[in-house]
Parts: structure tokens; C-alpha cells; sequence
């Protein structure tokens, strides 16, 4: 494809992301109204910043299945599905009817319950874990993980993947989503902090590598292994779309963090039971020493857990802080038991990985019959499309994504009923409500922007 072809599909691009921009303003004229009156009390009117929109974003009434429903009464397919948390789909009747049993014999207690031992032995169970310890969010999992890995080391120093992003904890918010002017070369990338308010001491303690790439790594082993307690990954990377390991990557990443007696940290929290039924141990084969969980084990509950080696978890009985009022509390433990033992069994991953094999090859026939450049990811609940006609192998890679192609698609399909993550790093989360019928709409109205896009 030439330059002077990539130009006038952007050029397209933007003419239908400003005509489709103005249509979902036209039809979303409540959604405003819930904005402005949220800004008064939430800084940009939503409860987190990844609710952001521009100009505002949508707010959801309702959801049943595979669908939800705006505060202007406009209904979609729901692809976004709580970013990946809800892969059990909307009012799943099994964990309704879980949630309303534990609400009718109390939600909270802070002690241990019976849910919540049968939890822990199921996320044991399916994910290959020896212990595990419950949180409340993907952002505590991680967070306790990385103490618990230093205190079971006794080092202090952690490394983190360029462009990964594990929660909010001040350790991890380095290189998350840098710009090519902060990255620093490839052989020694930049640790720059994502957030105001990060202590800028950190940065000497928390290294960054890229994705995919074992040669820097045994550089800064070779240099700092001495200090280093662990590295924390996304097996496979999501938050620039997806781009899995390579063969062998994760093999060899084990390997040489051993090597240097640094622990290998699994962050799950998105690939955990979507990506296959044990999540990233069971699809790419290699254990870690700790593993984090959330979003989808809850079935839409604020469930998450850290687990792995015995040795390592039993380093909280010897002094590792980990506390929680809220965490492993009978609500949450009766839904994320629901969505494991009822809900999320093996026929709904048959079901999982045949609609994500069609909506993927769909989009993927799309791009190619209309020369839009792009590539597409199927990894069964999980998927993207992703504008570069290249798998992306890292970070730096995701840099030469095509965001006019991405600013157009998001009104475009949202206008046609549509439901998706805002941001062209995140993926599709398909859930087991959604039907072959659900895809095949999500499909089409992709096919249908790729023929505008190439007029």
C-alpha cells in the first residue's frame, strides 16, 4: 500500500469519524444530561478514569445477555462487556441467583465462610495454583503479588513490561502508555511515570523491558539481579490490543529470571478463564510463581485473587502484610463460584472459541477484500482488531497502529448498535450469552465501514 492510498483512507476516516461523531451526539442527548450533572460531584463525571469519554460518555440503564441499554433507551451488543469482566454476559440466571442466596444470608461479615473456601479451591484447581489469597480488585492482586514476591526474596527492585499496565499502585504506573519521546532506546527503555502523585524515587526500583524480548532482560539481570524480587507480565499483552508470546518467550523469560533467583509473576487479570479455561498456564504452557486474577472470576463482582507456590504464599504466615475487609466476602465468593463451577464450564469455552473464530476471520475477510490495513486476534472470549498489517510483537509496535482508522470505527459501530471499549488499545470480550447472530451483527457493520473506508 502506498502513502499516497494510506492518505485518502484516512482522509475517509476522518470524514466519517466528525459525520458519525455529530450522529451519536444527536442520540445521546440524555447521556449528556447525566454527565453534566455528574461532574458536580465526580471529576469528569465518572467514577474512574478509564469511564472517560469525548465529549462524554455513554451511561449504560441496564443489561440482560448479550446486550445493554443507554440512559436514551438505545440498546447494543455489548463487545465491551465491563472490560473484559463480564464473560458470563448481563443477569446471568446462575449468578443472580447465587448473588440473591448470599444477599439473603448476609453480604458481609469479615470472616471466612464456607463460599469462600469452595472459591479458593476452584481457583486453585483451574489455574494451577498451591494457595491462593482473595482482593478485591485486579489493581490489590498485583499490588500483593509484588510484596509478597519481595518479601519472599527479601529485594526490593521490580520489573515491568514497556506499555503494560497492572493497576494503579504506585510501583507499576511506570511506562504504561509513553510516547516515543519518553521511551528512551530499546536497549535500556525509560521507566516514566504515568500519573501525577507517583514518587519519583520509584523509578530507580521498578525496571521496564519490551515484550517479547529476552536479550534487555538478561542485560538488567546481568546489571541488577541482585536487587530485583520479581517481574510482572501480561502473558499475553493487552493493553495495546493483543500481542501474544512468542514461542518459547515465556519458557525463556522463566528461565533466566530463575537463573538471577527473581520470581516470575503472571498478571491475569484479563487473560484469567477468557483466553481458556486455566487462562494463560493452560493455553501457553509455562507455570508461573504467582499469578493475579479479577475481572472475569467474579461474574461482574469486585472478585480477585493472587496465588501460585506454597513456599512463596506461605511467606504471608511469616510477616508478608496482606489484609482486606472486604476481601473473600460471602457475596463476591458465592457469585465468583457461580461463574467458575456453573457458568464457565467446558461448553461454554466450545461455545467461546467458535463465535471468536467467526467474528475474528469475519473482520479479518473484511480488511483484506477492501485493502484496509489491519490484522485481527482471536483468543476465543478474547479478541481485536488491530490497525496494522502486522502482529504486533510489543509496545513500540503498537505505536504504528492507525488511530484515524480506530477514531472512525468506534462512532461507526457504536451508531450502529454496537457496544465497545473506548480506545484502540483495548480488545473485544465476547460472553456466553452472545450468539452466532450477535457476531455476525458486529461483523457487518465492520464490513460495512471498511467498504466506506475504501471508497
Amino acid at each position: 500500500m502506498t502513502t499516497t492510498d494510506v492518505e485518502r483512507i484516512n482522509e475517509r476516516a476522518r470524514q466519517i469519524a466528525y459525520a458519525e461523531g455529530r450522529q451519536l451526539l444527536d442520540r445521546t442527548g440524555q447521556s449528556k444530561a447525566w454527565f453534566e450533572r455528574a461532574s458536580k460531584t465526580m471529576p469528569s463525571g465518572v467514577a474512574s478514569s478509564f469511564q472517560v469519554g469525548d465529549p462524554y460518555p455513554l451511561y449504560l440503564r441496564e443489561g440482560h445477555g448479550s446486550k445493554v441499554t443507554d440512559v436514551d433507551g438505545n440498546e447494543y451488543i455489548d463487545f465491551h462487556n465491563g472490560f473484559g469482566a463480564m464473560v458470563v454476559g448481563h443477569a446471568h440466571p446462575k449468578v443472580v441467583e447465587a448473588i440473591i442466596r448470599a444477599s439473603r444470608a448476609g453480604t458481609h461479615f469479615a470472616a471466612p465462610t464456607p463460599d469462600t473456601v469452595l472459591f479458593a479451591e476452584e481457583l486453585c484447581r483451574r489455574f494451577s495454583l498451591d494457595k491462593v489469597r482473595m482482593a478485591n480488585s485486579g489493581t490489590e492482586a498485583t499490588m500483593s503479588a509484588i510484596r509478597v514476591a519481595r518479601a519472599a526474596t527479601e529485594r526490593d527492585d521490580i520489573v515491568k513490561i514497556e506499555g503494560s499496565y497492572h493497576g494503579h499502585h504506585d510501583q507499576v504506573m511506570f511506562s504504561v502508555v509513553p510516547g516515543s519521546d519518553l521511551m528512551g532506546g530499546r536497549e535500556m527503555p525509560a521507566s516514566a511515570p504515568m500519573s501525577l502523585g507517583v514518587p519519583k524515587f520509584l523509578a530507580e526500583h521498578t525496571h521496564v523491558v519490551p515484550f517479547n524480548d529476552l536479550e534487555v532482560l538478561a542485560r538488567i539481570l546481568a546489571e541488577h539481579g541482585e536487587s530485583i524480587a520479581c517481574l510482572i507480565i501480561e502473558p499475553v499483552m493487552m493493553n495495546i490490543g493483543v500481542a501474544q508470546p512468542e514461542p518459547g518467550y515465556l519458557q525463556g523469560l522463566k528461565d533466566l529470571l530463575h537463573k538471577h533467583g527473581v520470581l516470575l509473576i503472571y498478571d491475569e487479570v484479563k487473560s484469567g478463564a477468557t483466553i481458556a479455561a486455566g487462562g494463560a498456564t493452560e493455553r501457553y504452557g509455562v507455570k508461573p510463581d504467582l499469578a493475579c486474577f479479577a475481572k472475569a472470576i467474579g461474574g461482574g463482582t469486585p472478585a480477585a485473587a493472587f496465588g501460585g507456590r506454597a513456599d512463596v504464599m506461605e511467606t504471608i504466615e511469616r510477616g508478608a502484610a496482606h489484609q482486606g475487609t472486604y476481601n473473600g466476602n460471602p457475596l463476591v465468593a458465592a457469585a465468583g463460584l457461580a461463574t467458575l463451577t456453573e457458568v464457565l464450564t467446558p461448553d461454554a469455552y466450545a461455545h467461546l472459541a467458535k463465535i471468536g473464530s467467526r467474528i475474528a476471520d469475519g473482520c479479518g475477510k473484511a480488511l483484506a477484500e477492501h485493502g484496509i490495513p489491519g490484522h485481527t486476534v482471536d483468543l476465543g472470549a478474547k479478541g481485536c482488531v488491530s490497525y496494522r498489517s502486522e502482529p504486533l510483537r510489543n509496545y513500540r509496535d503498537f505505536l504504528e497502529t492507525n488511530t484515524e482508522l480506530y477514531n472512525a470505527s468506534y462512532p461507526w459501530m457504536i451508531n450502529r448498535g454496537v457496544f465497545m471499549t473506548p480506545g484502540d488499545e483495548e480488545q473485544w470480550t465476547l460472553s456466553v450469552q452472545h450468539t452466532e447472530a450477535d457476531v455476525d451483527r458486529y461483523v457487518d457493520a465492520f464490513a460495512e465501514l471498511c467498504a466506506e473506508l475504501a471508497r
